[in-house]
Formats: C-alpha cells, sequence, structure tokens
C-alpha cells in the first residue's frame, strides 16, 4: 500500500500484544490487520506508531507502553536494538523458550506437513542465558556496525562477540 494509506504515520492506542513473530517483533490487530512491531512483547498494551504499510500486514514502533507485559524484562545489554543480535532479551528468558519452542514445533508442522505425527523433546535451558549467538545471519549495509575493539575493558569482552 502506497504512503497514502489511512493507517500510515497514525498513532493507534490500546493495542494489545497477542504474540511474537520469529524476528522477535510483537503481533497485534489493528482492525483486520496484523501489525508487527519492533521490541513489543505477548502481554503488553501499546500505542503503536505506524511505520510501514502492506495489504495484509502493518508494521510500527512503540510510541508508549501503557502496560507492560509480566514478560517484559530489562535488556541487560547497552547495545540491544542496536547491533542486530539477542533481539529477545526484553523478553524473560522462561518466556522466551516458551514461544521459541512453539515456533520451531509449529514450523515443523506446517513446513514438514508431519501434523502432530511425530516425538520431539522440549528445549533445554541454558545455563548461560546471556551474551550467546547460535545464529548468523549476514547483513549487508551502509549502517555503521560494532567492530571489534583491542582495547575492551575485560568485562566488556562479550562486545567483540
Amino acid at each position: 500500500m502506497a504512503k497514502n494509506n489511512p493507517y500510515f504515520k497514525q498513532i493507534f492506542q490500546d493495542i494489545e500484544i497477542t504474540d511474537i513473530n520469529s524476528e522477535g517483533a510483537g503481533v497485534g490487530r489493528i482492525d483486520e490487520l496484523v501489525v508487527f512491531v519492533e521490541q513489543a512483547v505477548p502481554g503488553d498494551i501499546i500505542d503503536v506508531l505506524i511505520t510501514f504499510t502492506r495489504r495484509r500486514h502493518l508494521e510500527g514502533k512503540i510510541e508508549r507502553i501503557k502496560k507492560p507485559s509480566p514478560y517484559r524484562s530489562e535488556p541487560f545489554c547497552n547495545h540491544f536494538g542496536i547491533c542486530g543480535g539477542c533481539k529477545w532479551q526484553h523478553m524473560d528468558y522462561a518466556a522466551q523458550l516458551k514461544y521459541k519452542e512453539r515456533q520451531a514445533f509449529e514450523n515443523i508442522q506446517r513446513i514438514g506437513k508431519t501434523g502432530n505425527s511425530y516425538d520431539a523433546f522440549p528445549i533445554l535451558a541454558s545455563p548461560g542465558s546471556q551474551y550467546y549467538r547460535n545464529k548468523l545471519e549476514y547483513t549487508f549495509s551502509n549502517k555503521r556496525w560494532l567492530t571489534h575493539q583491542d582495547n575492551v575493558p575485560e568485562n566488556q569482552q562479550h562486545l567483540n562477540a
């Protein structure tokens, strides 16, 4: 949809985030359209500024959190939302595991067309829930990214991940 869409650059109030997608964006609804909101957590009640429109979905950013989700947690990294890693650290670790497990099982059923005819073990929690990355995405951009630094304090070596 073009930028003359009535939703574009509008703020919608009291949107309930009901799910989270595989990229870590919260999922809600405005009228009959799905809206994806970066850094929103299931259970949040938020005001959303629409930044992008398509025929079947909208994308937005949080304008204001009116009622935070019980799953919401304070990101532990100063670079959260900038470097592209750790996209889920604004959510409690137990909730992350719950949603990631559900997405994995749904993908197996949908893509693998297995129905419920497979055996799967639950996701095991890691003893270390911070500063891990088990996925690589190669991104090309003209944005400035974090780079290796020789003089990083010992307690911040995770920044050179």
